[in-house]
Order: C-alpha cells, then structure tokens, then sequence
C-alpha cells in the first residue's frame, strides 16, 4: 500500500509538471537558437502535441523515459518500492 496519505499522494502528483519540463525546454532552446519557430501544446491536434512547426507541417512530443519505458532505453528504471504495482 502507499506510504502517503490521500491528500499527501494528490500534493505530489499535482507538482508533477506536464509542461515546460527541462527536456522539453532543451528541445525549445535547440530548435529556437537554430531559426525555427513554433506553437507550444497546441489543444486542436490529437495528442496535444509538446511543440508545432506549422510552417514544416511537423509536430513533436518530447517523451520522458519514467512514464513511457522506450525500449532499450539506458535512462528507464523500474522504481524499487511497490513493484507489483510499477510492473503492470
């Protein structure tokens, strides 16, 4: 069971950021420093991709190794408490 309470629990999932995280913020930089200009989280497109380059017709989402597990990621480790949780 979780060491937290409900309302301890709801604290920590509510910090966790959706938007403007530091890779996301690297990629913008990147991309910004090299002349292309774009839409942030755009609500119209499925996905509500991270970034739009409406002029290359393009979308990118940047995807966080915790949530998304990519395989033969170097990065992605399972958490070590409640493991048969994490595991499903």
């Amino acid at each position: 069971m979780d060491r937290l309470t409900k309302e301890q629990r709801h604290r920590n999932m509510a910090a966790i950021r959706g938007k403007d995280t530091k890779p996301e913020i690297l990629v913008r930089k990147f991309l910004f420093s090299r002349g292309f200009r774009y839409r942030l989280n755009h609500p119209r497109l499925p996905g509500h991709p991270d970034l739009v380059l409406r002029k290359y017709r393009t979308v990118i989402f940047v995807n966080g190794c915790f949530w998304h597990g990519h395989e033969n990621c170097k990065y992605f480790r399972l958490p070590k408490t409640n493991i048969d949780f994490w595991s499903n």
